[in-house]
């Protein structure tokens, strides 16, 4: 089993910074994939940006350039730095883990509000 800790959300204005952590902990060695998810009100859930194990990130088109996503695999965390944040990138933000399996994992999420 993997367990997912999101941490970092809050209330930002337009143009601010954020800074989203996920800490896994249990079955942690068999995580090869990393990401983050969101889901603002009466909309589906979306990417936001993914990380492999080794490195090779994904990003969706509307944060490229704005989000960086990195994962420190020692410490068994990943991260999403979130710059230049939109009233439209208000959600409650999911971080994700993928193990062998394979098996997705979800943390349950935190909420980011962007006021202009």
């Amino acid at each position: 089993q993997v367990q997912l800790v999101e941490s970092g959300g809050g209330l930002v204005q337009l143009g601010g910074s954020l800074r989203l952590s996920c800490a896994a902990s249990g079955r942690t060695f068999s995580i090869y994939h990393m990401g983050w998810y969101r889901q603002a009100p009466g909309k589906q859930r979306e990417l936001v940006a993914t990380i492999t194990s080794g490195g090779i990130t994904n990003y969706a088109d509307s944060v490229k350039g704005r989000f960086t996503i990195s994962r420190d695999n020692a410490k068994d965390t990943w991260n999403l730095q979130m710059n230049s944040l939109q009233p439209e990138d208000t959600a409650v933000y999911y971080c994700t883990a993928v193990e062998y399996g394979p098996y997705t994992h979800w943390g349950h999420g935190t909420q980011v509000t962007v006021s202009s």
